[in-house]
C-alpha cells in the first residue's frame, strides 16, 4: 500500500529551478565537470562492495548521467561478479530516477528524444547480468512505489536539494524491505565556505549588506538526527573533505553552473552586480590564493548509511548485563 506523507517543511530550495539547472548541465556534451560525482560514486560503491549481502533490486535517486550504473558496472567487470551473478553487491535490477528528464533521454536504446511522461519507465540493456529501467519523478514528492519494494537504495549528490528531507528519508525507509539498505551522499555545510566568505566581504564593502548567494546545506550533526528520527537502525555517518583548485573564483562559478549545483535558493539575490563580482574574485584571490596563482575551494561530502530495521540485524546488549567488569577485563591494571 503506497502511503502519503504530509509536511509542514518551509521551502527553501527552488525545485523547478533545480530541474532547469540540471538540464542545462546534462546538455553539455562533456563529462568534464563531474570530479565530484565521479568521486562520490567511486565511495558509494566501494560501500557497497563492502558489505557482505545481496540487493537484488535496487533504486537510485538523481542518477543524473546514469554514471553510478556504469561505476557498479565496471567495477563488476574488475573481479568476480557476485555470487548471485548479480553486480557489485548483488544487483539484479535497478531503477534509476532523476528530477531532470534529460538525464533519462541521454542513454535511451531505441535512440528516440521525444517527450516522455513524468512516470514512464523506460527499459534498459546495457548488461546482460542487471535489468535497468528509467523513471522521472521529483524526489520531493510521493515516490511512486510500494512499500517494501527494494533491497537497497542509493542516492549520489542529489538530496541535498530536497526541501524536506525528514519526509524524504522516511519514504526512503517505507520503500525499503525489512534490513534493506539506504546509502547516499550529499553535500555538507562546509561546502564552498570560501566563495560564501568573500561575497559577504564583497557585498559589505559595495553595498553595506549581505544576501545569500549559495545555498544552506545540512551539517553531518544535522543528518545523523535525521536517520534517527526517520527510524533507520545502524546508522553510520562520515565525512570526506576535497579540496579542489580553480584558476581564479569566476572559474569556480562557472563550474558549479556547468555541474548544476548552483544556487537554487528561493531567497536568491537575483541581481549581484558586476562589480561586486570583480570584488568577491578579487578577495577570494588575496584570502585563498595559492602560490601558483590558483585559488583553492571546498567541498564537504557527508557520506550516509542506514538500514531497514529487522529482527535478524545485531542489537545493543542491555544495559548492566555484562559478566565481567572491566577492571577484570584488563587484568586489572591501574590507569597511570
Amino acid at each position: 500500500m503506497m502511503r502519503r506523507f504530509s509536511s509542514t517543511a518551509v521551502s527553501v530550495f527552488d525545485r523547478q529551478l533545480k530541474r532547469r539547472q540540471r538540464e542545462f548541465a546534462l546538455q553539455l556534451s562533456t563529462s568534464y565537470y563531474e570530479y565530484l560525482r565521479e568521486e562520490s560514486n567511486g565511495n558509494i560503491v566501494d560501500r557497497l562492495d563492502d558489505i557482505n549481502k545481496s540487493f537484488p533490486i535496487a533504486l537510485e535517486l538523481g542518477s543524473y548521467r546514469g554514471d553510478m550504473y556504469r561505476r557498479i558496472s565496471s567495477e563488476s567487470q574488475n573481479h568476480k561478479y557476485h555470487s548471485n551473478g548479480g553486480l557489485v553487491g548483488g544487483i539484479l535490477e535497478l531503477i534509476q530516477t532523476d528530477i531532470a528528464e534529460f538525464a533519462l533521454k541521454g542513454s535511451r536504446v531505441d535512440g528516440s528524444d521525444s517527450n516522455t511522461d513524468d512516470r514512464k519507465i523506460i527499459n534498459d540493456t546495457n548488461h546482460p547480468a542487471v535489468k535497468t529501467s528509467k523513471l522521472s519523478f521529483d524526489e520531493e514528492g510521493v515516490f511512486p512505489f510500494e512499500d517494501r519494494s527494494f533491497d537497497l537504495v542509493l542516492s549520489s549528490l542529489s538530496l541535498h536539494w530536497i526541501n524536506d528531507l525528514p519526509s524524504a528519508l522516511l519514504q526512503i525507509k517505507r520503500v525499503l524491505k525489512p534490513d534493506g539498505a539506504f546509502i547516499g551522499s550529499m553535500f555538507g555545510g562546509n561546502t564552498l565556505k570560501e566563495l560564501r566568505h568573500c561575497f559577504y566581504l564583497a557585498e559589505l564593502e559595495r553595498r553595506g549588506g549581505f544576501s545569500p548567494h549559495a545555498s544552506p546545506l545540512a551539517k553531518s550533526s544535522d543528518i545523523a538526527g535525521l536517520m534517527q528520527d526517520a527510524g533507520f537502525n545502524l546508522p553510520t555517518i562520515d565525512i570526506d573533505t576535497i579540496t579542489v583548485s580553480y584558476p581564479d573564483a569566476i572559474s569556480l562559478m562557472e563550474h558549479l553552473v556547468c555541474m548544476g549545483e548552483g544556487s537554487a535558493s528561493i531567497n536568491r539575490q537575483f541581481a549581484v552586480g558586476r562589480d561586486t563580482f570583480l570584488s568577491m574574485a578579487s578577495i577570494y584571490q588575496q584570502l585563498y590564493g595559492l602560490d601558483d596563482g590558483s585559488v583553492r575551494a571546498t567541498f564537504e561530502i557527508i557520506y550516509i548509511i542506514g538500514w531497514r530495521p529487522d529482527a535478524s540485524q545485531p542489537k545493543a546488549c542491555q544495559r548492566g548485563s555484562a559478566k565481567q567488569s572491566m577492571r577484570d577485563a584488563l587484568g586489572n591494571e591501574q590507569p597511570t
